[in-house]
């Protein structure tokens, strides 16, 4: 299998790095560079690519910025001289986060499960299972088990407000509690009804029905906010879905 990779960064030596890094990988194909976030904006959604290798901070646009103005969805590396932003990165549902100088061991590490998540989603034989579970499935879960300390909690899916990627972890946030899943969001989106819960961006579903407003902003972009006050953006990628939802 043939993983297109996009390299974002505004240091040559750091872009040098990962040409070296990626070339020592078969199955690896480098189909562009960029150095700022505007640039890479546009190089995603034209060149396509399956993964990047994205920098936090660059001029002009940091690299959070540009996953929401894209409407491409690669698979994210982020790649940064800074710690800090790490909850942030697994949030966006990130493959990894590599922090600068990066270790060659480390990064091999990383593309493996890119490599890992990229193939499983190409499968088709996983392809044709997914579908036809949802054409088959009738009724979606009215409840679902999640875990709370020692304990097991019977939650009626439709006390979840929303739901947010977290790594390979999911967290539900309900009126009055929060609870962490083992499942990734994309499981989860599957047993939920896609009619009152709403996937916004990569790593957001929301309940409709805890949905609040809608805010528009001038440059196009979306923001929904939730009955608790809590804002998500909402991506280009899923705009279409919300929009559907405007009379």
């Amino acid at each position: 299998m043939d993983v297109k990779c996009l390299i974002i960064d505004d240091e040559e030596l750091a872009r040098q790095l990962l040409r070296e890094y990626i070339g020592q990988i078969a199955g690896l194909t480098i189909v562009g560079e960029a150095e700022r976030g505007r640039e890479a904006v546009e190089r995603i959604d034209t060149d396509k690519p399956d993964l990047i290798f994205l920098d936090v901070q660059m001029p002009g646009m940091t690299g959070f910025d540009v996953l929401e103005e894209i409407t491409h969805d690669p698979h994210v590396i982020f790649t940064t001289a800074y710690d800090q932003y790490a909850i942030q990165a697994f949030e966006k549902n990130a493959v990894d986060y590599l922090l600068k100088p990066i270790d060659q061991e480390r990064f091999n590490l990383a593309v493996k499960r890119a490599v890992e998540r990229i193939t499983l989603e190409q499968n088709p034989v996983g392809e044709l299972l997914r579908s036809l579970k949802t054409e088959n499935k009738t009724a979606f879960d009215s409840h679902i088990f999640v875990q709370k300390s020692e304990k097991l909690i019977n939650l009626p899916v439709d006390e979840i407000m929303f739901l947010e990627a977290s790594g390979d972890y999911t967290i539900l946030t309900t009126k009055s509690d929060q609870f962490v899943s083992s499942s990734g969001i994309g499981k989860l989106e599957e047993i939920l009804n896609p009619e009152i819960f709403i996937r916004v961006h990569r790593s957001t579903i929301i309940n409709i029905n805890y949905l609040r407003e809608i805010e528009r902003h001038f440059n196009g972009g979306m923001m929904v906010r939730m009955s608790n006050g809590k804002s998500f953006p909402v991506s280009r990628t899923y705009a279409r879905v919300i929009r559907k939802k405007v009379v």
